[in-house]
C-alpha cells in the first residue's frame, strides 16, 4: 500500500481528533484507560518488578499518565521512549516521586532525568502500549508517522496495545505494509479492551 495512502489516513485521523478531543473529559478517559490498561496486564500475568513500555501522550492522544501512575503504584516497571536522532527509541524508566502517591518523576514529567536503558531495553516488556491515530479489525495501525515504532517492535515478543480514542476502532481496512506489526489489542475509554485477534499465551 502506497506511504501517500497512509498519509491521507493519518491526516484524516488527525483532523478528527482537532474536532473531537475539547469535548472529551480527560480525566475521565483517563480512569477508564487506566482500568483497561491494568486489565491487559494481569491477563498478560504482569507481577511487581515486571516491565511495561508505554509513552507520554501529547495533548490529543488518550491520557497515559493515569495508566503509568496506577503500574508504578503496583510495582510494575514502566519504561518511556526517549526519541533519537535516527527516529529509533531508546528507553528509560519512569519512577515514584517521593512519597506521594500518583506523582510521577522522569521523561513524563518531561525532566529527561534517569539513566538511558538501552534501544534493545524493549525486549524486556512483557506489554507495550504503543500511541496510534487509529486501528482496524486486523490490528493493522496507523502510527505519528515517524517509523519509530516500526524500529522498536522488532526488538519484542511483548503484548503489543494501541491506545486510541473511542472512534479510532475502525471497521475500515486500513493501509499496510509488510513491515508493519499488527497490535494484538486495543484500548480505549467507553470501550475498555478490544481484542485483536491474537491467541493469548496460556
Amino acid at each position: 500500500m502506497p506511504a501517500t495512502d497512509k498519509t491521507a489516513v493519518r491526516q484524516r485521523l488527525r483532523e478528527l481528533r482537532r474536532e473531537r478531543v475539547p469535548g472529551r473529559d480527560r480525566d475521565r478517559d483517563g480512569a477508564e484507560l487506566e482500568l483497561a490498561a491494568l486489565e491487559v496486564a494481569y491477563a498478560a500475568g504482569l507481577a511487581p518488578g515486571d516491565w511495561v513500555a508505554a509513552y507520554e501522550a501529547t495533548p490529543l492522544e488518550p491520557p497515559t499518565e493515569a495508566l503509568v501512575a496506577a503500574f508504578v503504584a503496583r510495582g510494575i516497571r514502566v519504561m518511556v521512549p526517549v526519541t533519537l536522532e535516527d527516529w529509533d527509541l531508546d528507553w528509560r524508566e519512569v519512577r515514584a516521586a517521593g512519597d506521594a502517591p500518583g506523582e510521577l518523576r522522569g521523561e513524563l514529567l518531561g525532566e529527561g532525568r534517569g539513566e538511558l536503558l538501552g534501544v534493545a531495553a524493549v525486549a524486556q516488556a512483557k506489554v507495550v502500549f504503543v500511541p496510534a491515530h487509529g486501528v482496524d479489525r486486523s490490528g493493522t495501525r496507523i502510527g505519528r508517522g515517524k517509523g519509530c515504532y516500526d524500529r522498536a517492535l522488532p526488538r519484542t515478543d511483548a503484548v503489543v496495545v494501541a491506545v486510541v480514542h473511542p472512534w479510532e476502532v475502525l471497521d475500515e481496512e486500513l493501509p499496510h505494509e509488510d513491515h508493519d506489526r499488527a497490535v494484538d489489542a486495543a484500548i480505549a475509554a467507553d470501550l475498555g479492551v478490544i481484542d485483536l485477534g491474537r491467541p493469548q499465551t496460556p
